[in-house]
């Protein structure tokens, strides 16, 4: 208790002092806006993101509330699964500390993302399956619905589970009590009643959010080995050298003997891990995988892992490989906490960049300075609203600027379908235009009577490295179309 106790706070002193990344100000920005969804995710990263500014007001610490608040409740619900599994303590301490040695969750659950919400329902729904499967009282399929639906309201990627759900209900023997049962199928019918407003929200837009999710293009002709090594060796950084391995030996060993058993958590649990993972991995040999897209699969792992070792040491009691099993996962609780303090001290506390421009959270930490840069130019030069085709640079502008002015991103509308930003606002004869050096000529302008006027320029930097320049020009005798038809290039999105 004192460990995770030390931790949380370790990460909430993160939440509060470091800047927010870019995607971090984007969900912000919705929170701002009363829609029922957006083009890239369901509408729940936004609530969370609100309720954590209701309470704490418009600062790092509210926006990163909830990934701090999902952090502990992922603890407890895996407490709880492990401790009913196995009513043994030792195993649940081992479940409770193994996502604190990993920098994915010791130190990145304080940034908020649609992940995180989607780690905190997604374990509750397998969670109350747990409870049915050592109660044996259906109506937990109900309960399971409820959180199943919240899930689909936070990431479209829970839809990987649904094997899982199939395999825990028809493999073992109770499949016919299962299936004869109302009660799954009710549950089916909650979990798409909670999720109706995306429903609606897409058939009232033609499909935009699952277009834009299944039409993502790939990134390779024919298949390569490339992404499929980056994604790997992500997971043994986020995760941990030693973590990562001790986690799918875990997944496959509880598989194993849960479909050689007919044991529905086992199965439900690792199957949870392998169906994601092995979809992952197929998808990196055509395109990159997002960092931050397996994270509500590792949580079922820290749980297979701590069920195996206990499962493996009763079958063989006297094996020397199945005796190291505890050793190896303290070994990796304690490597990897250390690892996890020291990135909080070094991002929290440091003045050094040891990893220059590879440094994946530093290259966003600088978008202060640029703004502060951009207003001046802005109030130089008479503007009274800002024009981006960078959805990066709009998010940062709104987040620092708290949306003082008016900020519009003049090209893929199609992400601000129902924001409030109107004609009336942008009615000032100019408009700054911000927007990265590579960017800052964009073909799009060709096709407008805009003119464009170099005004200077600034540097996103971050303890002593440049990591990119952004251009700044006055934009005059051209307005954007807030709300273009689909089709149009101005309207369509891409994925990032």
């Amino acid at each position: 208790m004192l460990t995770v106790a030390g931790l949380t706070l370790m990460r909430g002193i993160f939440a509060a002092n470091f800047p927010l990344r870019v995607d971090e100000a984007y969900y912000w920005t919705w929170s701002r806006e009363s829609v029922i969804s957006y083009l890239d995710h369901p509408p729940m990263i936004s609530w969370c993101v609100y309720l954590g500014t209701l309470i704490f007001g418009d600062t790092n610490f509210g926006v990163r509330f909830s990934g701090l608040l999902a952090m502990l409740v992922m603890q407890l619900l895996l407490a709880d699964i492990v401790w009913r599994t196995l009513r043994d303590w030792r195993y649940v301490l081992l479940a409770v500390l193994l996502p604190e040695a990993a920098f994915d969750y010791g130190l990145l659950m304080a940034k908020v993302v649609p992940d995180t919400a989607l780690i905190a329902f997604s374990l509750a729904m397998v969670w109350a399956l747990a409870r049915l499967a050592l109660s044996g009282n259906l109506r937990w399929w109900l309960l399971a619905g409820v959180f199943g639906g919240l899930a689909l309201l936070s990431k479209y990627t829970v839809v990987l589970l649904l094997p899982a759900i199939a395999g825990y209900a028809v493999v073992p023997s109770w499949r016919r009590t299962q299936l004869s049962s109302p009660y799954p199928w009710l549950a089916a019918l909650i979990a798409i009643a909670i999720f109706s407003p995306v429903l609606y929200w897409n058939a009232t837009h033609d499909w935009v959010s699952f277009k834009f999710q299944l039409d993502r293009p790939v990134q390779l002709q024919g298949w390569s080995l490339k992404f499929l090594g980056e994604f790997v060796g992500n997971q043994f950084f986020l995760l941990g050298p030693i973590l990562f391995p001790v986690v799918l030996v875990g997944a496959t060993g509880l598989g194993r003997r849960g479909f050689r058993a007919g044991d529905p958590i086992a199965i439900l649990l690792s199957m949870c891990v392998a169906v994601p993972f092995g979809f992952f991995l197929w998808r990196s040999l055509y395109g990159r995988i997002g960092d931050s897209w397996p994270l509500f699969v590792w949580p079922f792992g820290f749980a297979c892992v701590a069920i195996n070792i206990k499962r493996w040491l009763q079958e063989a009691p006297h094996s020397s490989v199945a005796r190291m099993g505890p050793w190896v996962a303290a070994t990796a609780i304690l490597t990897g906490i250390g690892f996890v303090v020291l990135a909080t001290v070094y991002y929290t506390a440091g003045s050094a960049n040891y990893l220059a421009k590879n440094d994946p959270i530093g290259k966003e930490a600088g978008f202060g300075q640029v703004v502060e840069a951009a207003n001046r130019e802005r109030e130089k030069a008479g503007a009274t609203w800002f024009a981006t085709t960078d959805y990066r640079i709009y998010s940062m502008l709104r987040w620092h600027l708290r949306d003082r002015f008016p900020v519009v991103q003049v090209n893929e509308r199609n992400r601000y379908i129902g924001f409030g930003t109107t004609e009336a606002d942008i009615a000032g004869p100019s408009a700054l235009y911000v927007a990265p050096q590579d960017e800052a000529g964009g073909a799009l302008w060709k096709t407008t009577t805009a003119v464009l006027e170099p005004l200077g320029s600034a540097d996103l930097t971050w303890r002593g490295v440049r990591y990119d320049t952004y251009l700044m020009q006055k934009l005059t005798h051209w307005k954007p179309v807030l709300s273009p038809p689909p089709g149009d290039p101005f309207y369509v999105g891409r994925p990032h």
